[in-house]
């Protein structure tokens, strides 16, 4: 059983993700659908409101992507958002046109009826917009409840159906009263309860795991020691206890004491059969030479699936494969329900290892969110050192070294990172970062160590502090001055090879978080 679900329907839109985080935020279950979803489906899904998104297209062109009309008359609340809204109104009779003047950006917004879906806003506030065109009349069964100086029709709602527009984006902080929009759209309108909880969604993941896998058969993980795996794998066991074995491929890319890290986790703390395939020679083998990023991502992957494979034969009556797969990693990789969404990077794990391993994929996570992930592996009793662990990425050290890996080069980044993560835990600034490395450059710089000028061989460290709710967007980090130039001083001090280090003021979009 579903629990109580906004739909949103995606026309495209660059702040989708951030509208099903804002519903989330609130304790009601979002998912994302694409644009023509039928009724029934929307009801299998126990859908009690429908969010249309924004869009890049225009209503009025032939190719516009276009909803169900049968929609509107569910008898479900629809709050239509920019395009959303533009599409609602036309649907019912309203007409919609270019604008004189397009609207980006911060604008004031007067409103004129506070009931309803803007109740407890202010009379003057503040909305963020991004469009180019308006809904120029309604029927007279609409009624206008804000406008701007240059867009009559900012908000509207119908005077005998649940059904809202507003032409500005409430999802975005830029729109200070937005979340309070949200609020009443959840539950003065819908009438959620908010009751889409860390510890229920816990137990419903359990509860399908259970439902997914035969009795007897095993489930193989495939452990990284990041937490979206860690989370899966403590998920897992919760629901079929010891049929559970943990596969963790040490491929010479990881981070410094990183198996003996993972080791006393799960083999020594939580008692899960764990097996490490100790291949890094291979790895670094097959990596030496190559210096394309999309290269490196390719043979990390291959090799990795080949070590996975004869790892795993080795284990008797494994049926299922268990992958941390999050909701960001299926939409970037254009495989979200609407279809709209961009091939942005390769993701390893997205629809799962090569069929010819034969196992049925188990994808506890494929739902949540990051910061979600986070709060069930607190409610699971996960140590805090491994929920609140940054990420890493699957190709490891490999995309955080620019040119070609060798052994060396490789010391050279652990070394670095290492003085990296114990400068900002020592100051406090961990958890006020959401990833925080080091990248290795290739290219040699002048310097002066000790009387002599150097250049051979000595090379430059970028250091990379990002903040993000979601690793959808992201900042960088405005770091205390003095943080930084302790991790400088000690870099250029203890690490060989290294004479200078530079700060990453690079945002995403953009730029990405990692460098390749």
């Amino acid at each position: 059983m579903h629990p109580p679900t906004i739909a949103i329907l995606d026309f495209g839109a660059q702040y989708v993700k951030l509208i099903a985080r804002r519903v989330r935020e609130n304790h009601v279950h979002s998912m994302v659908f694409r644009p023509e979803a039928s009724v029934d489906e929307l009801r299998k899904h126990n859908v009690v409101g429908i969010i249309l998104s924004g869009g890049p297209s225009s209503v009025y062109d032939a190719d516009a992507p276009r909803c169900k009309p049968e929609l509107m008359d569910m008898d479900v609340p629809v709050l239509g958002i920019c395009y959303g809204m533009q599409l609602a109104c036309e649907l019912l009779g309203g007409d919609v046109s270019a604008s004189k003047s397009r609207e980006y950006g911060r604008v004031q917004l007067e409103v004129t009826d506070r009931k309803g879906l803007l109740e407890h806003l202010p009379e003057q506030t503040t909305a963020w917009m991004s469009h180019g065109d308006v809904v120029t009349a309604v029927s007279g069964e609409f009624l206008p409840l804000a406008k701007t100086a240059s867009c009559p029709i900012a908000a509207i709602r119908h005077k005998s159906r649940p059904i809202f527009g507003v032409q500005f984006h409430p999802e975005v902080t830029h729109t200070p009263e937005g979340g309070q929009i949200i609020r009443n759209f959840l539950y003065e309108i819908c009438g959620c309860t908010g009751a889409w909880r860390t510890g229920q969604v816990a137990s419903d993941i359990v509860a399908a795991i259970r439902d997914q896998v035969d009795d007897n058969a095993r489930v193989i993980c495939g452990l990284s020691g990041g937490v979206d795996s860690s989370v899966t794998a403590a998920l897992i066991r919760e629901a079929i206890g010891d049929r559970l074995t943990c596969i963790f491929v040490d491929n010479g890319l990881m981070r410094s004491r990183e198996v003996d890290f993972v080791e006393t986790s799960f083999h020594r703390h939580f008692k899960v059969d764990l097996r490490i395939a100790h291949a890094a020679d291979r790895f670094l083998g097959k990596l030496k030479g190559v210096t394309d990023p999309q290269k490196k991502r390719i043979i990390i992957g291959h090799e990795f699936i080949d070590v996975f494979k004869e790892e795993a034969a080795s284990i008797d009556n494994a049926k299922y494969l268990a992958q941390g797969t999050l909701y960001p990693d299926v939409i970037e990789s254009g495989h979200s329900t609407s279809g709209k969404a961009a091939n942005i990077k390769l993701h390893h794990n997205v629809g799962g290892l090569p069929e010819e391993l034969g196992f049925e994929l188990v994808e506890p996570l494929r739902g949540l969110f990051k910061d979600e992930v986070r709060r069930v592996g607190e409610h699971l009793g996960l140590p805090e050192e491994l929920v609140w662990r940054h990420p890493f990425p699957g190709p490891g050290l490999a995309v955080r070294i620019l040119g070609e890996i060798t052994p060396d080069r490789l010391s050279v980044l652990r070394e670095a990172d290492e003085i990296i993560i114990e400068e900002i835990r020592a100051a406090g600034w961990y958890h006020k970062i959401a990833q925080a490395f080091g990248v290795l450059l290739p290219i040699s710089t002048v310097g002066v160590m000790g009387d002599g000028r150097s250049y051979a061989g000595q090379q430059v460290i970028a250091v990379r502090f990002v903040e993000s709710a979601d690793f959808m967007t992201a900042d960088w980090v405005r770091i205390d001055y003095d943080v930084l130039s302790r991790i400088s001083t000690r870099i250029m001090n203890e690490v060989a090879g290294i004479n200078r280090v530079t700060y990453d003021i690079s945002s995403k979009p953009p730029a990405t978080i990692e460098w390749e």
